[in-house]
């Protein structure tokens, strides 16, 4: 396969190809997705060399799996399932490190009239929601990561997940509802 040509192949076009027994297919997948599944595990796993040894282990799966793979299908979510189960693994082998977590940025904008002072001010107010995420049950915690983190929508995280889309609304909510809790009796004067 041209490398040309790789970027204009879907992601499920690809997978058909490794089905097929394509090794440079199944290159191209994992130069695609390696980037994604590391910063997904980061989400879950607080040191490097879990996050790398899960990311690996990915890719192995993916491998083995692939014939189960429905081409018809998107492949991301079929992906993000093999990884979730990867680092909910290492987290229940490991008795659940502490987690980094949420992009403040993401649910919260801050003004910035004096820079220095924002930047303590928004690195307190990260580490408060990041303690607060992690606060979360896994079922809540994996939602929130899923939607603000990976930027999954609602039908991919039921794919991810193997749940109805309408657990998953459900799920987002109390999440939210949690950590605002959380965050309300830990902080109350935010």
């Amino acid at each position: 396969m041209p490398s040309e040509s790789v970027n204009d192949i879907s992601d499920e076009a690809l997978a058909a190809l490794v089905q097929r027994g394509d090794e440079h297919a199944f290159t191209a997948l994992m130069n695609r997705y390696q980037a994604a599944m590391t910063r997904y595990g980061r989400k879950f796993l607080k040191r490097d060399e879990q996050v790398d040894d899960a990311v690996q282990d990915i890719f192995i799966s993916v491998y083995r799996n692939i014939n189960s793979f429905d081409t018809t299908r998107r492949f991301s979510p079929w992906i993000y399932r093999i990884a979730h189960n990867a680092f909910m693994d290492v987290i229940r082998e490991r008795e659940r490190d502490p987690i980094v977590l949420l992009d403040l940025d993401a649910m919260v904008a801050f003004p910035s009239p004096e820079p220095e002072r924002d930047v303590i001010e928004e690195e307190r107010m990260r580490q408060m929601v990041e303690d607060g995420v992690a606060s979360l049950s896994p079922r809540y915690r994996e939602i929130v990561i899923l939607y603000y983190m990976q930027e999954l929508g609602y039908q991919d995280i039921a794919d991810v997940l193997h749940i109805p889309v309408g657990t998953v609304g459900v799920r987002l909510r109390r999440a939210r509802e949690a950590l605002k809790k959380t965050l309300a009796e830990t902080q109350p004067e935010y």
